[in-house]
Order: C-alpha cells, then structure tokens, then sequence
C-alpha cells in the first residue's frame, strides 16, 4: 500500500523536492523522468552552494513557496530517521506528497504519520526496500530492513592492530587475547575489543557478537567501540578481533563480516592467523589471505600466528617465516617468541606512540 515500486509512480509525484544532498538524493534525481525543483541540507556548509544543478537550501517552507513542487523526497541516511520524520511532517503540513526511504523506519509503523496525511489528502510511500523478493526466492525475510545503526566516520589516534586469519576456528580469539596481555605486561594501556559471542574471556575489554549485526552495521559498530573506548580509556593501544576470513571457500557466507570488521578497524598493523590442517575449515592459506587484507585495506601484515593444534610432527616455525617473510610464532604455547615476540614487531612497525 505504502510502497513505491517503480519509476513510474514516481513520475506520477513530479516535481520533487529532495531532502539530503547527498548519495541518497543525488540517486533520487538520476532517476528517469524524476524532476527536482529544489534540494533542501541541514548542514550548512552545503546551504548556498549547487548540488544536482540547483542551489541547496535550509528551509523547506521557503523553497516550498517558491517552487511548483507537488512532492517532497527525503533521502536520509540511517541514524537520521528523527530529522527525517521532522521533514515529512512539514511537508505534509504543507500540503506536499511524501516519499522517504525511512529503512529502519516503515512507514507502516507510524500510524500517526500516515493519519495525518490522509487528513490533508496527500500521499505517504517509501521506496521499497524490496524484502519481498527475498522473500519470494527464500520463504523468509526479515520483517524490515536490518541496517539500524548511523554512519560514523572516526579515525582513532592511538595506534589499532587488527588481528585476521585464514578461516574460522584458526586462533584470532587466543591471539588476541594475548597480545592485550603482553600488552600490559609491557606497561602500556591496551584496549580488546572481541567481536565473538565466544569474547568472555580476560582481558577483553568489550564484547559483542558482530555476526548479530548487519554487515552494512559492523563498520560503524567497530568505529563507534574504538571511538567509545578511546574516549573512556585512553589506550596506548587498540587491538581487534577479526571474525572468519577474506579467502576461505569452504564457508563464503561471514567473508563480508570479515571485510567490514577491518574496514571499521582501520588497522596500522594486522596480524593473520592460520591453522594448519584444520579439520573442518577450508582455508586457501596465508598467501591469498595476506594479499587479500592489504588490498582491501591500507595496512600491514606484520606477523604470523600459527594454530598448531592439528599438526602432529614437530613444527619448525622457521620454515614459515622463510616462506612468507614474517615472523611467525606459536602464540598459544610461547614458542618462537610468542606473543611478546608478535607485539616487539607490532611496535617496531607503528614506531613511537605515546605510552
């Protein structure tokens, strides 16, 4: 009833004007045969300024009076359904159809919005955000879009390790873990941050299961716990637990959870965790898993963290770091130099940072 489909139900609405001048409304006006009239920011430093081929402006009313605009399209991000809801009342105060992309906020769950139009006569639709296809091809979908949380952009000032591997079960959790420890035996004020239901264990400092989240979510999430500790600790140092891996091929599905783990991440160093023979995993190896991290991510891979629980002959670790080039260490057992080892790399990489 409240959805918008197609183009053409939105030709039907001409002309607009678009709320956002950003990657959302910038879409809305490419659309064929949508005409904007008028494009309405609150942020002011694009007030005044052309966007799409018009001046952007702050008041909705005003560019209402001036205008033959019939429809007012809001186009907000996530964590801005407040100011969204503020727009569509006044455009529906003012007599002006209304067409948002609430997501995480469907019009069908605002009954006092869609009153209030029907009590001025105008439309109410979103854009789909088309679960029923979903729907159609699975049997199940979620009852409404799954992306809640704002988008944050944070650049954290201590230094960040991102700790990777070349599949699940391959000892991210463990290496982790103690890294923080010999962080702090070290003397430096270190921050983990555990993004696994499993993450109970000291001396993780935050936990939360990034799996629970949708991966257009866990960027954000990362960024918002990296921005919250930093505010509230004031660590020397950050490190944060990957989940699953960029490469493996037995179990595609957690590959973006991966991706979107180190993208929030913003690592200065990454260390990547194998697991030699897993028993149950389809890693593609250490190889493809390191390519991978630093093509997606500007950071380094410093060292190796190898899960030896399946290798039954004594390993020689030096093998590893002759055919890689890095260092490589048995953190769980100490061998080669263990963590501490691992974290004497890590900070010859970063070079000074304040302790």
């Amino acid at each position: 009833m409240y959805f918008i489909t197609s183009v053409e139900e939105l030709q039907e609405l001409n002309p607009f004007i678009i709320i956002g001048c950003g990657g959302g409304g910038e879409k809305f006006s490419n659309f064929e045969g949508v005409k904007a009239v008028g494009f309405i920011d609150d942020d002011t430093r694009k007030q005044g300024k052309e966007f799409c081929n018009l001046t952007v402006s702050g008041n909705l009313s005003e560019v209402i009076q001036k205008t033959d605009a019939k429809s007012v399209a809001i186009m907000l991000p996530i964590g801005a359904e407040g100011t969204a809801l503020k727009y569509a009342v006044e455009a529906i105060d003012n007599g002006k159809n209304v067409v948002a992309s609430f997501r995480s906020l469907p019009i069908s769950q605002n009954e006092s919005l869609i009153k209030f139009a029907e009590s001025k006569g105008v439309a109410l639709k979103e854009i789909s955000p088309r679960l029923d296809v979903i729907k159609k091809i699975f049997g199940v979908a979620p009852p409404k879009c799954t992306e809640t949380l704002p988008k944050i952009t944070y650049k954290h000032k201590a230094p960040v390790v991102f700790v990777g591997g070349t599949s699940q079960e391959c000892g991210k959790r463990t290496t982790t873990r103690m890294l923080g420890k010999a962080a702090e035996e070290m003397g430096l004020n270190a921050v983990v941050i555990s993004t696994d239901e499993m993450g109970l264990e000291k001396p993780a400092d935050v936990n939360f299961r990034a799996g629970s989240l949708s991966v257009m979510d866990v960027a954000s999430a990362v960024m918002g716990t990296i921005k919250y500790m930093e505010e509230n600790k004031d660590p020397d140092i950050i490190f944060v637990e990957g989940q699953s891996s960029l490469t493996e091929r037995g179990n595609p599905h957690p590959k973006g959870l991966s991706a979107a783990i180190l993208f929030g991440a913003m690592p200065d160093a990454t260390i990547v965790c194998h697991r030699p023979n897993h028993p149950y995993r389809e890693p593609t190896g250490i190889e493809y898993e390191v390519k991978a991290i630093e093509a997606v991510e500007p950071t380094k891979v410093v060292g190796i963290s190898l899960n030896l629980r399946n290798v039954e002959e004594p390993c020689d670790l030096s093998e590893y770091e002759k055919e890689y080039g890095l260092p490589a260490v048995d953190i769980a057992n100490g061998l080669n130099g263990g963590a501490s080892r691992l974290l004497k790399v890590i900070i010859d990489h970063i070079g000074e940072f304040k302790k």
